[in-house]
């Protein structure tokens, strides 16, 4: 498993001949200013290579050993000066070949810095509107995935109705509610950290790496104040359905919303403010085994 195994070429079953023997991975990464504007970082390809003076993602071969995203941020580093530790991870959207794969991992970053070529691979690195990217010459396959990635420039928050997801699960909540939530919040950490598959069309790509917010109330308030990282815990101060609706009708054009309950009344409420709903067995379904 020595890096760079991937370099190569592989073929699809549909006939096509791939770079990378593994697949390949490249980091989709975007930047909203405050007056809104969105950029994304573009590389323009070296003269010498395939798609040679086009534009399109920083990118490349996988090795064995590793994953997309870890892929794509490697090739990143060594192709741009760009300090990936900058770098938040929302999701990836896969375009399967059968046999050879490409994933577009889509990022963000707060602040936006001056990013330049790091290798002979790139000739050059950019910020670019994303209404101007179709302006550039594009390397074909990045110009044939950019109307469905253009919509896809957001992070997931999935927020959790505490009270409705421990109250489907029989693990002696009734008995200690605290302690219920608090295992339910450990459970969360799982998503944040290894990404979770979503239903279709509940996000604008199917693997996501969210960020959790678990909403909790009543006697188990205290959890919040416990340190927890990967997974924000909020105290309603009164309802936690009204403390959701909150949450979710955030007017921040960069998020996308999805909410764990099965209350009717508090899904049609989410709906109504953009949100889309998932019910707990689903999360349920996708949280350790031991905890059920």
């Amino acid at each position: 498993m020595a890096d760079g195994d991937g370099d190569g070429w592989a073929r699809c079953v549909q006939g096509h001949t791939h770079w990378g023997r593994y697949g390949a991975s490249g980091l989709l990464l975007f930047h909203r200013d405050a007056a809104g504007i969105v950029r994304v970082l573009l590389q323009q390809r070296a003269w010498w290579g395939i798609g040679g003076g086009t534009w399109g993602m920083f990118g490349g071969a996988r090795h064995s050993h590793e994953d997309p995203v870890a892929g794509a941020l490697r090739e990143t580093a060594e192709e741009s000066t760009l300090d990936t530790a900058l770098v938040r991870v929302h999701g990836a959207s896969v375009e399967d070949h059968g046999g050879w794969a490409y994933t577009s991992v889509i990022a963000s970053v707060a602040e936006r810095p001056v990013v330049r070529a790091a290798s002979r691979e790139t000739r050059r690195a950019a910020w670019v509107r994303a209404e101007r990217v179709r302006d550039r010459r594009l390397f074909p396959p990045f110009a044939r995935g950019w109307t469905s990635l253009e919509v896809a420039l957001s992070r997931i928050v999935l927020v959790v109705d505490a009270a409705n997801v421990v109250g489907a699960r029989a693990d002696g909540w009734w008995k200690d509610r605290a302690g219920a939530n608090a295992r339910l919040r450990d459970d969360l950490r799982t998503l944040a950290s290894g990404g979770v598959r979503l239903p279709e069309g509940a996000a604008p790509y199917p693997l996501a790496y969210p960020e959790i917010v678990l909403v909790v109330e009543g006697a188990a308030r205290g959890v919040a104040a416990e340190p927890s990282p990967d997974v924000t815990v909020v105290a309603a101060p009164g309802s936690g359905d009204d403390h959701i609706v909150a949450l979710v009708t955030d007017p921040d054009p960069d998020v996308r919303y999805l909410v764990v309950t099965a209350d009717r009344e508090l899904r049609a409420r989410c709906e109504a403010a953009g949100a889309s709903v998932l019910g707990p067995r689903w999360l349920l379904d996708r949280l350790p085994a031991r905890r059920r």
